[in-house]
């Protein structure tokens, strides 16, 4: 081969399409909004797009902190969200009661709750060594019959009209104010994962739990900080859930369980951890919400999208649950 010839440019072959989470969940953003627009005429209009970010926000909450977690590694999952979703609810129902002056006391009281339930969480995992699945599904149990207790099969709490309000009518530029929490809470990630000394930990132990040891991270402190950060966003969702819907029920949270783990995988964080962001996990929050309206559209019943759901975790996880084998 002569200097003056010059070899062919190769486009991106499939393979590395699919290597690309955070393109592949955009390019299906755009496939099933086309095919719910031709199911059923409207459902790409801006009002219903607008309708389905409102609630790929509460599911992009509920993911921000299991991001947290899985990033981390250990094949860290957190189980507990749902439950955590639902106290933290009934928690802020029940201490506002309907009245706007009492919402900053139900912030207040819905954060701690989600606090205190992930770092139990935290301390669980690392002092009395108990795997992430475990733990938080022990957790999840916990949270359920504690909710049964409090409870006792009577509605109780009421969503003050200003939260109805900020969740679901514009709130500014159009927008509902939701919306704009999840802008905030992205920008958060974003900044907290990439230019802190924190992130730089996460995805230190999340890479190699024993070498960010030796290196001095205190691994321990680490994990108990992502299992309450992810306590803590569980709560804010459950908090912004409460005035979606108006009112708590016992398990209005569990919902969020599985589809907050595949919105993660989804947005290319593996669940070997170590690698992959919040953007994706956002992306992978709104594809899962187009999902389901559109599974909602054509009958498919609670059970059945359970299923799918558990069926398209699986599909993800040839693909890019095997982190440490895809950063080889």
């Amino acid at each position: 081969m002569s200097a003056t010839e010059t070899t062919p440019v190769k486009g991106p072959s499939v393979l590395a399409v699919l290597r690309q989470p955070l393109l592949v969940a955009v390019l299906l953003i755009g496939v099933l909004l086309a095919f719910g627009e031709a199911l059923s005429p409207g459902f790409a209009s801006g009002e219903q797009i607008l309708r389905l970010l409102v609630v790929a926000s509460l599911l992009g909450l509920v993911a921000a902190g299991q991001n947290l977690v899985i990033l981390a590694g250990r094949e860290g999952i957190d189980l507990s969200v749902g439950g955590i979703v639902s106290l933290s609810a009934i928690v802020a129902g029940n201490v506002m009661q309907g009245q706007d002056a009492s919402i900053p006391l139900a912030i207040l009281a819905c954060v701690a709750t989600g606090a205190l339930f992930g770092f139990l969480n935290g301390v669980g995992v690392t002092v009395m060594r108990i795997p992430p699945l475990v733990m938080t599904l022990g957790m999840l149990g916990v949270l359920q019959g504690l909710l049964v207790v409090i409870r006792q099969g009577i509605p109780s709490g009421k969503a003050a009209p200003a939260l109805a309000d900020f969740v679901a009518r514009p709130f500014l530029f159009g927008l509902p104010g939701t919306i704009w929490l999840w802008v905030a809470v992205g920008l958060f990630m974003a900044f907290l994962l990439r230019r802190t000394v924190f992130g730089q930990r996460v995805y230190a132990i999340g890479s190699n739990e024993h070498a960010a040891f030796m290196a001095g991270v205190p691994v321990k402190r680490m994990r108990v900080a992502v299992f309450t950060f992810s306590g803590i966003f569980a709560a804010i969702a459950g908090f912004c859930l409460l005035g979606y819907s108006g009112s708590s029920f016992s398990n209005v949270g569990e919902q969020y369980m599985v589809p907050s783990i595949i919105a993660v995988v989804f947005g290319g964080t593996p669940l070997a951890g170590g690698k992959g962001g919040y953007t994706g996990t956002m992306a992978g929050a709104v594809l899962l919400t187009i999902l389901q309206s559109i599974l909602t559209t054509v009958n498919i019943d609670e059970s059945g999208r359970q299923m799918i759901y558990g069926a398209t975790l699986l599909v993800l996880m040839l693909f890019y649950g095997r982190g440490r084998r895809m950063r080889g």
